[in-house]
C-alpha cells in the first residue's frame, strides 16, 4: 500500500483521512438540481457539486509536499491514468490510454507505450518524458542536496535550497529499485524500466504521474516550445546535467503548489491530460472542473461540470446535501452525522469502512522525551519511555467512545499494514505482540518511566486543531498519559500537515489512507530513509527486512516478514494504530453511478460515470 497524508511540505499516503484547514462551503452558482424524482432517466451533461473537507493544495500529488488526498481527488480528474481500482479493488488496467508488457523476467524489464493521440490540454504530446521525470524525481538517484542545503520555514515548509543542489522532494524505494535511467523511444511514446533487482509489484510503480514535463522544462529552462523543452529535461536526466537538474528539480517540487486559481504564464500549473479541467479556484471554497473536450484516450466524463466544495464541518456538509446545494459528500462520520444523513429523503446512504486508518507516530531524534540524546545515549532508555507513552494510548476508549456511534462492531486496528478482515490480517494480529495494548496499562508505563529515570517527561502532540474527532481524541489521550506521569502539552495546528517530520512536536496524531494494494509500499513509512518516515526511525533489521519483501513472490514470506517488521515497530515504540476510520456516502437520487472505493479514490474513483437525472 502507499499511503497519502497531508503535509503541506515534506510522502501517501491521505485525505478524508486528514483535514487541515476549515474552509466554507460557498461556490459558484448552479442550476438547482431539486430533489428525489420517482422514476429518474439521466442524460449527458449537467453539472455535479461534491463536497470535500480539505482544499486542493499543490497540483503535484507525488511531491512529499502535494502527497495528500486533498490533492488526488483533483488531480485525478485531470490526469489520464494507466489503471485505478474499483470498489472491489480489483486492478483496472486503462488500455485505452496505454500499453504496460514485461519485456523480460531476468532482469525484469519493463514497457510502458503512451496512446499516440494523448496530449495535455495545451496541445504538447503526452510524452514518455514525463514519466522519466517521475523516475528522476521519485527514485532520487540524483538528489545530492544534503540537510544543511535545505532551509524550513516556521511551518515547516522548504523556504530554499543550496544553489546548484539537485533536491526533488520525493522519494519513493519502490521506483529507487530502477537504478538505469530509462530509455524512450524514438517517437517519444514509450519508456522502457529495467529493474535492478525482480519486484513483484511492478504493475503498480507507474500507474499515474504528476506534471506536464515541458511545463517544468519551460519554468526550469526558458524553453517555450514544448516538444524542445520536453527533449531539453530528457537530455539533462539523461547526461546526469547537475545544473540543469537542480533547476528542474526545483520546479518540480515547488512550482505546482498552489491555493487558488493562477494568472497568466501560471495558468500552465493546471493544464490536463484527463477527462476534467480546472477551469476555476476560488481559495478555501471550491474547484470547478469542466470536461476536457478533447479526452479520447479513456472513457470522457458524461457531466459537462464537477464542482468541489470544501468544508471541514461534517454537519454543513449535511446541510447543504438536504439544501440541494451540494450533490454528493462522503465527510468525517459521527454518529449525529450519520443519522442526520440517513433521516434525508430523497437521498441515498452507503456505510461502512474506508482505507484510513488512525494512528500516533514518535520521534526519535529531536532532543524531546524519545531520543536517545536525551538520556546521554542510552537508546534502551528512550525505548522505555516510547513503549511507556504508546501504554498510556487509550485505544479501546477511544473506539468506544468515538467509532462504536457509527459502527456497533468496530474495533481498535491492531496492525501497521493491513487493513481489518484482510486476508492475513488474523494470522499477523496474533503474533505481532497487539494483544498487550489491547487497553491502556498505566501501571507499566509508571514502571518503564521508573525504569528509565524519566520524570514527568513532556510530550508535544501534533494533530489536527480544528478536527472535532481528533480534539476529541487528544483529550482522552491527555487524561491517560497525564494519569502515568507524563507532562502533555497541546501541538494541535491547523497547519500540522506541514509540520510532519520538521521535529517540533514528539508524537503526530494523523491518518494514513491507502491508495495502492502493492505490499512493498509501506516501506516508504518505515525504512530508515522513507519519504513518510517522519519519526526518523532507523532500524537496520527494518531496512533488510524491506530490502527481502523487494524480491519476495512467496505470499507465506511476504506475510512472515510483514510480521516481524510489526513486532520490531512495537517493541521499539514506534508508534501505534488506533482504529480503521468508518465511512458514510451519501448523495442525491438526482446523481447517478455513485459509489465508493476503500482507498484513496474514496468517491471518485469512477467520476466519469456520474449522469445527472431529469
Amino acid at each position: 500500500m502507499t499511503f497519502r497524508h497531508g503535509r503541506l511540505a515534506a510522502m501517501a499516503a491521505a485525505t478524508a483521512a486528514l483535514a487541515l484547514a476549515l474552509a466554507g462551503c460557498g461556490g459558484p452558482e448552479t442550476d438547482d438540481s431539486g430533489g428525489s424524482t420517482d422514476n429518474p432517466t439521466t442524460t449527458g451533461g449537467g453539472t455535479v457539486t461534491v463536497g470535500w473537507n480539505q482544499p486542493l493544495f499543490s497540483m503535484n500529488y507525488m511531491s512529499t509536499n502535494g502527497h495528500a488526498s486533498a490533492n488526488y481527488v483533483i488531480t485525478y480528474q485531470t490526469r489520464a491514468n494507466w489503471a485505478y481500482y474499483d470498489p472491489d479493488l480489483n486492478f483496472v488496467k486503462n488500455e485505452a490510454f496505454g500499453e504496460m508488457r514485461v519485456d523480460s523476467e531476468d532482469p525484469l524489464t519493463v514497457t510502458q507505450t503512451i496512446n499516440p493521440d494523448a496530449k495535455w490540454s495545451d496541445g504538447a504530446p503526452l510524452s514518455a518524458v514525463d514519466m522519466l521525470l517521475e523516475w528522476a524525481a521519485r527514485s532520487g538517484v540524483f538528489n545530492d542536496a544534503g540537510e544543511e542545503d535545505i532551509q524550513y520555514g516556521e511551518d515547516g515548509s522548504i523556504t530554499e535550497v543550496t544553489e546548484g543542489k539537485v533536491y526533488f522532494d520525493a522519494g519513493d524505494p519502490a521506483v529507487a529499485i530502477i537504478q538505469d535511467t530509462p530509455k524512450i523511444s524514438d517517437d517519444g511514446k514509450a519508456i522502457t524500466f529495467v529493474y535492478s533487482k525482480p519486484f513483484p509489484d511492478w504493475q503498480y510503480n507507474f500507474t499515474d504521474y504528476a506534471v506536464p514535463s515541458h511545463v517544468v522544462g519551460k519554468r526550469a529552462l526558458g524553453i517555450t516550445d514544448p516538444v524542445e523543452a520536453q527533449n531539453a529535461v530528457a537530455k539533462a536526466i539523461n547526461d546526469k546535467d547537475t545544473a540543469a537538474l537542480a533547476k528542474i528539480a526545483s520546479v518540480w517540487s515547488f512550482d505546482f503548489d498552489l491555493t487558488s486559481m493562477p494568472e497568466g504564464d501560471d495558468l500552465e500549473l493546471i493544464i490536463s491530460c484527463g477527462p476534467m479541467v480546472i477551469s476555476d479556484y476560488v481559495e478555501g471554497q471550491y474547484v470547478t472542473l469542466k470536461k476536457n473536450p478533447d479526452f479520447t484516450w479513456g472513457t470522457p466524463a458524461k457531466v459537462d461540470e464537477i464542482i468541489v466544495r470544501y468544508s471541514e464541518d461534517p454537519m454543513a456538509q449535511v446541510q447543504a446535501l438536504q439544501n440541494g446545494d451540494l450533490d454528493i459528500i462522503q465527510p468525517q462520520v459521527t454518529a449525529d452525522v450519520l443519522s442526520a444523513v440517513q433521516g434525508l429523503e430523497g437521498v441515498n446512504v452507503e456505510s461502512g469502512y474506508e482505507g484510513t486508518y488512525e494512528h500516533v507516530d514518535l520521534t526519535y531524534d529531536n532532543g524531546g522525551p524519545f531520543d536517545p540524546a536525551t538520556y546521554g545515549g542510552d537508546a534502551d532508555k528512550a525505548r522505555k519511555v516510547r513503549v511507556a507513552f504508546l501504554k498510556t494510548i487509550p485505544r479501546l476508549k477511544i473506539v468506544d467512545t468515538i467509532i462504536k456511534p457509527t459502527q456497533p462492531n468496530a474495533a481498535p486496528r491492531d496492525s501497521y499494514n493491513l487493513v481489518p478482515g484482510s486476508p492475513t490480517y488474523d494470522a499477523t494480529v496474533a503474533a505481532n505482540g497487539f494483544d498487550a495494548y489491547k487497553d491502556v496499562d498505566i501501571e507499566g508505563a509508571k514502571a518503564l518511566l521508573a525504569e528509565a529515570g524519566a520524570v514527568n517527561p513532556q510530550v508535544r502532540i501534533m494533530y489536527g486543531a480544528s478536527n472535532a474527532r481528533r480534539v476529541q481524541e487528544f483529550q482522552l489521550m491527555h487524561e491517560s498519559a497525564t494519569e502515568a506521569g507524563f507532562e502533555v502539552i497541546d501541538a494541535g495546528s491547523d497547519q500540522w500537515g506541514s509540520k510532519l517530520g520538521d521535529n517540533t512536536y514528539d508524537a503526530s496524531l494523523f491518518g494514513w489512507q491507502s491508495t495502492s494494494t502493492a505490499v512493498f509500499e509501506p516501506a516508504a513509512n518505515f525504512v530508515s530513509d522513507g519519504q513518510n518516515n517522519f519519526g526518523h526511525l532507523n532500524n537496520a533489521r527494518i531496512d533488510e527486512l524491506y530490502d527481502e519483501l523487494e524480491t519476495a513472490t512467496d505470499p507465506v514470506r511476504q506475510q512472515e516478514i510483514n510480521t516481524e517488521v510489526e513486532t520490531i515497530l512495537l517493541e521499539d515504540g514506534f508508534g501505534i494504530t488506533i482504529f480503521q476510520f468508518p465511512s458514510v456516502l451519501a448523495w442525491r437520487d438526482t446523481v447517478k453511478n455513485v459509489s465508493m472505493t476503500p482507498i484513496s479514490g474514496t468517491m471518485f474513483w469512477n467520476f466519469w460515470d456520474w449522469e445527472v437525472a431529469s
